[in-house]
């Protein structure tokens, strides 16, 4: 059977009526909610409930994401959007069951379609609903623009990076896992995360600037008084930390890399084993090969696996600090635990993937891990600017 089209357009249709019924249903619930709301503060409260409610579902695509690409997923469907030309694996079936007869554990089977084709129905619907936040939140602008609503280009800037990121979506489909898209895709799958928590924060600052002069010039105070100096550089330096970990570990899945060392905290029964860095981290080459077209050594895959693992003692430490000096603050106090215990989860799924040759529970759990890590560090950095007033 003949090799499909990379690009195919013809379903984008269908796959763009899907992701609009997907989006009807948290659409329905938030309206549901509010809908016998009618103040400029309800709508502040609506588009704030819209906004945790796709960063929630982006939460999932991003696990589904990593769930993709750790079940061998990715090239379910070798072209793009759809499947074989279509807007499901049902209408792919043939072409399916041929590649699978072809090769029977190769890239293409009917499982692994499926998954691949659910993954871009998600992906679909949470573009829906960034669409309808960045129309909404423009249209309540419009209506009253002297209101201190949030600023309508912040959804629009998550809009344009959601289009990004479905280019790189794309990309990774059609330059056949190419690690250096595959990562900046997961990379880029955080950010999106991170938009919309600064999104979410803005939505609740914007509610909050309709309170009394008196009480906002209290939650100023709260804040100065909660936040010690060197905290938010302390914050600041941690997420640069976190995200750069975060592109090793990356790397280390789009290369299959992490089963290099099975033991800890020794690598292959030793300290600093056999590595090639150079050929290791040569970034834009296909996957498992050199740019020559030669595959690469054991020990480059070693040099992948152990950089993260090196990267991570430091990151680990530098969070748990950062735990600390944050819970020693009373209005930090819950977020300071969230990070202390994603930091122990972190350190455990990452062991276990080690330990245990990579179980795929652990591993997708550790990605969750990561990304909650990025939501609860822009969040708390996002809030600088507005904290709770403390109860007397």
């Amino acid at each position: 059977m003949n090799t499909p089209e990379l690009y195919n357009l013809s379903p984008l249709l269908s796959l763009m009526l899907m992701g609009l019924a997907l989006a009807i249903g948290p659409l329905a619930w938030v309206w549901l909610r509010h809908r016998d709301s009618h103040r400029q503060s309800d709508t502040q409260h609506r588009l704030h409930a819209l906004t945790v409610l796709t960063l929630f579902l982006t939460f999932d695509l991003v696990l589904f994401g990593a769930f993709t690409r750790l079940t061998d997923s990715g090239l379910g469907c070798p072209d793009w959007p759809g499947c074989y030309g279509h807007s499901s694996p049902v209408g792919a079936q043939a072409h399916i069951a041929a590649a699978q007869t072809a090769l029977p554990t190769g890239p293409v089977t009917h499982g692994k379609a499926w998954v691949e084709m659910i993954h871009r129905y998600l992906a679909t619907g949470v573009g829906v609903l960034i669409l309808v936040l960045t129309a909404a939140t423009w249209w309540a602008r419009l209506r009253q623009p002297e209101a201190k609503t949030l600023n309508p280009w912040w959804p629009t800037a998550t809009l344009v990076w959601v289009c990004v990121q479905g280019a790189f979506g794309a990309l990774t489909v059609t330059m056949k896992l190419f690690p250096a898209i595959v990562t900046l895709h997961l990379l880029g799958g955080l950010f999106l995360l991170a938009l919309l928590c600064v999104q979410a924060v803005r939505y609740t600052q914007s509610g909050a600037q309709n309170t009394t002069r008196d009480e906002t010039q209290e939650n100023r105070t709260s804040l100065r008084s909660a936040m010690p100096p060197g905290l938010s550089v302390l914050m600041a330096f941690s997420l640069s930390l976190l995200v750069a970990q975060i592109a090793l570990g990356g790397w280390v899945s789009t290369n299959y890399a992490v089963l290099a060392c099975t033991d800890f905290p020794l690598c292959q029964s030793s300290l600093w084993p056999a590595m090639n860095f150079a050929q290791g981290f040569t970034l834009w080459r296909e996957l498992g090969l050199t740019p020559q077209g030669q595959p690469i050594d054991f020990a480059a895959l070693t040099a992948i696996h152990y950089a993260h693992r090196l990267m991570a003692y430091l990151v680990i430490t530098v969070l748990a600090v950062l735990a600390w000096r944050m819970h020693a603050q009373v209005v930090w106090q819950k977020p300071a635990r969230w990070l202390a215990a994603l930091t122990v989860l972190q350190f455990l799924t990452g062991l276990s993937n080690v330990v245990l040759d990579w179980p795929l529970l652990t591993a997708v759990l550790h990605t969750g891990g990561a990304a909650a890590l990025v939501i609860v560090l822009t969040w708390s950095m996002a809030s600088f600017k507005f904290v709770p007033r403390l109860s007397s």
